[in-house]
């Protein structure tokens, strides 16, 4: 099954996650078939706290792509903060 989940990235205790459509096999941080944003959770001022291509995640979920529960809480948070 494809998910779309996050994959982590980022130094120790500075956590920085990108959001991949990848096979529900392969590892958290393995292999993935598309970046379509990221979340970064300590982000502090000007920096963007989440980014995410919208045409790219609805085309997946069109496909069958199951979003992971974290991730599509967070996109739910910012289409409602964008609309």
């Amino acid at each position: 099954m494809v998910t779309i989940r996050l994959s982590r990235g980022g130094a120790k205790r500075r956590p920085f996650y990108h959001i991949v459509v990848t096979d529900s096999r392969n590892r958290r941080d393995g292999r993935y078939i598309e970046r379509i944003g990221y979340f970064n959770p300590i982000a502090k001022g000007g920096e963007t706290r989440l980014e995410v291509n919208f045409e790219r995640m609805d085309h997946w979920l069109a496909q069958g792509a199951q979003a992971s529960d974290r991730v599509a809480g967070l996109v739910k948070q910012e289409r409602k903060q964008s609309a």
